[in-house]
Parts: structure tokens; sequence; C-alpha cells
């Protein structure tokens, strides 16, 4: 390995290391983006320790555990998605899209906490924004009579040297890209500093006990910027979702070490910041329009959390030799895969149709239990005639034209009944399911994709 003084080329979107420089990262396929670094001789083989380290005491599995005492936030949706509230000494990443929100909710988090107990130090550490820029964002959200302690600071040995007299209960870093160590030759925001300065801010919160923020910034595939290591370091992931345009946020946990993963919380971007949504569904599908060819609602789940969002079809023939397919929060092949699947078992021509697919209100939906749903809608709109108006839809749809049955079908049709749906198509019941047959529903259980064409005819 290389020697105390030498130096690597290190690529800055991944953290690949190379001996030497080269245009191209064969690990990310980044170009342009292998810088070279100094190294600084920790953790070489010629490394040699000055003492012997200390037998380990491994204890068995069955004992007692210490009650897991959790900070609310007084924000029901960052609660929820953070499994129930904050943990004294976790570490929680935020990634975004710039202009997202992100500083936005932070902020609003900081004073909530802030104002909630004046036993609590609340600490926002600005290292992209000067302290005016912050207190007319805090003007603007109605903030500024908040007790929050706030800086403009990115030398991270400052930073620990005020936190470890201080008694602080949360601390926000905006953003770990700014942060820099004197330690460390390369530049803010590289592979090297990120990971420093990371590790030191991590070390002090596991010491003192209280909660760390931090802000990162995302690349243009949506991952967080900086190296991987950097999400296995902290304890919850989170990012924030949704179009500038448009004003739903999701806040997604993609990675919690203290709560469910895959949750998540919806707010509203209004003038005086974030509003949390208690009833997502009902929001999303405020705008919907009945009695429309091409439209469906979709019974899901994200999380813990079921939501019914509106999908949209428009299938039109294409001008072109190759048909397009045009997709907005649905997985691009799982789209060619139903397609292909109506073509084959149904007897479809869609393959001289351009097919267009959009997820109503920003929400991105990963699971397959959307596959009938988007199925319903296409065939909808190629054959214009809409589909009853009061029908949620759930199913998963597998090569050979089955209707496989998905997770919690009681709790999807529990929404729909909430939000006044009267039918619901659903996959047939196997085994030990049982629907939950109580609510006032007509439910019709379809086996495979044959029958979705009786449905408009």
């Amino acid at each position: 390995m290389a020697k105390k003084g030498a130096t690597e080329f290190i690529c800055q979107t991944c953290g690949a290391a190379y001996p030497k420089w080269q245009g191209r990262c064969d690990s990310c396929g980044e170009w342009n983006t292998i810088v070279e670094e100094k190294v600084t001789g920790e953790g070489f083989s010629n490394f040699a320790p000055k003492k012997k380290g200390q037998m380990l005491e491994f204890v068995p599995l069955s004992g007692v555990q210490e009650k897991l005492v959790r900070l609310e936030t007084s924000i029901k949706e960052l609660d929820r998605v953070s499994g129930g509230g904050l943990v004294p000494g976790s570490v929680i990443l935020v990634g975004g899209d710039p202009g997202i929100g992100k500083s936005t909710l932070l902020l609003q988090t900081c004073a909530k906490i802030a104002d909630k107990d004046t036993d609590y130090e609340c600490y926002y550490i600005s290292g992209e924004e000067a302290i005016d820029q912050v207190r007319i964002r805090a003007k603007r959200l109605g903030l500024e009579q908040s007790p929050v302690k706030l800086t403009s600071a990115t030398d991270v040995k400052n930073i620990i040297t005020t936190l470890e007299k201080s008694k602080a209960t949360v601390v926000i870093i905006d953003s770990i890209q700014t942060m820099y160590l004197e330690e460390v030759e390369s530049t803010p925001g590289s592979v090297a500093q990120v990971r420093a300065c990371a590790y030191e801010l991590i070390k002090l919160a596991k010491k003192k006990g209280f909660v760390l923020f931090l802000v990162g910034h995302v690349t243009k595939q949506g991952s967080i910027a900086g190296p991987r290591v950097l999400e296995h370091m902290v304890d919850t992931v989170l990012y924030f979702e949704g179009e500038r345009g448009h004003h739903f946020r999701i806040l997604r946990a993609v990675k919690n070490r203290y709560g469910a993963t895959d949750e998540i919380g919806v707010f509203e971007m209004q003038d005086k910041g974030l509003v949390e949504v208690e009833n997502p569904s009902a929001l999303f599908l405020a705008e919907r329009q009945g009695n429309i060819s091409g439209s469906c609602v979709f019974a899901g789940i994200e999380g813990s959390r079921p939501v019914l969002v509106e999908i949209q079809a428009l299938v039109s023939p294409t001008g072109y030799a190759s048909p397009k397919r045009a997709v907005v929060g649905w997985d691009s092949n799982r789209l060619a895969m139903v397609l292909a699947v109506l073509e084959a078992r149904c007897g479809m021509n869609l393959s001289s149709q351009d097919v267009y697919l959009n997820i109503a209100g920003g929400l991105k939906i990963s699971e397959p239990a959307a596959d009938l749903a988007v199925a319903m809608a296409v065939i909808s709109s190629l054959t214009n005639k809409p589909l009853p108006a009061d029908a949620v839809i759930f199913g998963e749809i597998g090569l050979s034209g089955e209707i496989r049955s998905v997770g919690q079908p009681n709790a999807r049709l529990k929404e729909a009944h909430k939000l006044g749906f009267n039918n619901a198509i659903t996959p047939p019941t196997h085994g030990n399911e049982k629907k939950n047959t109580s609510y006032d529903m007509n439910i019709y259980e379809i086996g495979n994709v044959q029958r979705l064409i009786n449905w408009f005819n």
C-alpha cells in the first residue's frame, strides 16, 4: 500500500482510488471526477500500534434492554418517518435536490424542539448561507423568536470545540459538503474531506448524546454526493423528494436503525414553509376527475401507510418506427413488462401505439402491486372507456398472465372505504389470506389478465 506522504487519485463521486490519473472512473462511469489527494498515512500496513489491544467481553443475546427514549419533534410526519421520534445520539443524513426544502424542514424542526422546552439547546450551523440569509428564511417562516442558536462556520475543529462545551440536544450541519478539516489536504466537498468531517462529527454526537442532522447534496442520479460509506456511517438516511414546480414533498426513509424503512411523510410547500399532510390520499386525489378514460385509482402501501394515488395512462398511435414509452413516477422496465403481457396474453396491439404513464401528485411508486392498476389504465385509454369512478385497484401481474396477491390487502381496502370508494378490483385470495368483508364494498377478484377485457366490453 501507499506510504505516508504519497498521493492517490480519488474519484470525487464514488470514492474509488487509482494509482494514476485517468479521465473516466471505472467504478461509477463519471468523467473528469478523479483528483489527486495526499495520503495521511493512517491505516496502512506499515503502521505499528504502540500498545496491544484489550480482550473483548462477550455477553449472551438474552438480557435486559434499556428503554429507547425518543425526542418528539411536534412534526408528526417527521416523527413517523424517523420511527416515532428522534433517538438521542443518532445521526440522520438528509438528502434531496437543491431548493426542495431540506433547510426549511430542518429549521422548522429545530425551532419546534427549541420552543418545546427551555432545557433543549438546538444549534443550527450553516456552511452554505450567511447568518442574515438564514434569518430572512426564519422571518418568512415566522420562527425569528425561537431560541435557536445560529452560526455560520465550515471549520470542523472549531465546531467540535464549541459543541464539546455545550449541552446540545439537536445539532444541524447544513451541509456536510461544505465542512473541512485542516489535517486533510483536499478541498471541501472532496471524498476525503466528507469522510473525515462526518467521522469526527458522528464520533462527537455519540459521545455527547445529541441528535445530529447532516444535510447532503445529491448527484444527477439522485443519490447523495460523496463516498457511499457516508450512508453506512449514519443511523438514518432520509431523502426529500418532489418537483420544484409541485407543492407536494415526500420525505422517505431509505435506511433507519431505529424504525421501518420505506416509511414516508407527506408535506405541502406553502408561503409559511412546509405543512404536514395528515391524509395524503385525499390530497393526491383532490384534483381527480371521474369518468375519464385512462385514469384509475391505485391502493398502495408506502412503509406502513396505505396511500391512494391516481394512475394516468395515455395511448395514442405512434408516428415513429419504434413506439415511445414515457413514464413518470414508476419503473419504465415494469411498464414494458406489463405491455408485453397484455400483447401476448390478451392479444392487444400496443406495438404501434405510444404509451405515456404518469403517477399524479409527484409520488414515486416502486411496489409491483401497481401492475394491475397500470394495465387497467392502459386498456381504458386504448378502448376509450372509463373505469368506474368509485373503484380502487391493486395486484401484481406475472409473465404467464396470472394476477398475484400482494401484502396488506385489508389496509388498502380500509383506506379506500374511508375515502368513499365502493368497488375494489383485487387479486384472488389464496391459502390463509382473508380479506375483510365487513366493509360496505363490492370486491371483484381477478385471477388472470384475460378477464381484464371483460371490464371494457
